[in-house]
């Protein structure tokens, strides 16, 4: 053992360290700068800013740029269209090499769910549904009901939707309301042809009073005169007025 240390000691000894160190250093700087000089060491392309581009738009910025693509895999965001790259691997502006593959992850078509039950709710009730189903409200309309605000019947893309069918997540709803006037509209009778007796009758079924009678033409015979006008009269933009409204008539004896 001290022969040993005396040896380490000596001058050959820090000869041969010296000589084996510098061999060491020289052969990992050797194979360092190879590796270097191999692989192109910082030269390459900076990838393109993909995020936000149609699949179509990024896979013609790819090609261009001599890199290859593989979409890994897709998702649906109820924001965006589908088609639309969302990440990209590597990131924007790193340095690649030509050839290298870019892996894209891009947005999909909306899933389909079942439509949630909805009629007869509140348009607030419904409000809060449907954006929990990640549904959202189209176009609302009222027509008359005794209920206010209440859905009377829902739609999407133009066809009655009823609750269970299968719907796109993320469409619009269009809904139907009770503007709550139900109550106190009725129908407008249709008095032409009546004699001035006979209208009262369909009048106080709907709630209707008589207002201004005035005849037309030579008047023979009173009673017997018939309805000619009346009004507000039926068509087909008005077919419903409010309890109590007069009713207007012209009569005449002509046939």
């Amino acid at each position: 053992m001290s022969k040993f240390l005396d040896y380490l000691k000596t001058k050959t000894f820090r000869k041969n360290l010296i000589i084996a160190t510098v061999s060491i250093i020289s052969f990992l700087l050797v194979i360092f700068y190879s590796l270097g000089f191999y692989t192109h060491h910082g030269e390459g392309m900076p990838v393109p800013k993909l995020k936000g581009l149609s699949i179509e738009r990024a896979i013609e910025l790819l090609e261009a740029e001599g890199l290859r693509y593989q979409i890994n895999d897709s998702v649906y965001l109820i924001d965006k269209q589908p088609g639309i790259v969302v990440e990209q691997d590597p990131d924007p502006n790193t340095n690649v090499k030509a050839n290298r593959t870019i892996y894209l992850i891009i947005t999909r078509d909306a899933p389909n769910i079942k439509f949630p039950d909805i009629a007869g709710k509140t348009f607030l009730e419904v409000r809060s549904i449907l954006n929990n189903y990640q549904l959202k409200v189209g176009d609302t309309t009222y027509v008359s009901d005794v209920a206010r605000d209440v859905v009377i019947s829902s739609s999407f893309g133009g066809n009655t939707i009823t609750r269970g069918a299968q719907i796109p997540k993320g469409s619009r709803v269009d809904l139907v309301l009770g503007d709550g006037l139900g109550a106190s509209e009725v129908d407008i009778p249709n008095l032409l042809g009546l004699t001035l007796s006979e209208i009262k009758f369909p009048l106080g079924q709907a709630s209707l009073v008589l207002g201004s009678v005035t005849y037309e033409g030579t008047i023979r015979d009173s009673t017997n005169a018939k309805v000619i006008k009346q009004f507000p009269a039926l068509s087909d933009t008005l077919n419903k007025i409010s309890m109590g409204t007069p009713i207007d008539v012209v009569l005449s004896n002509q046939e």
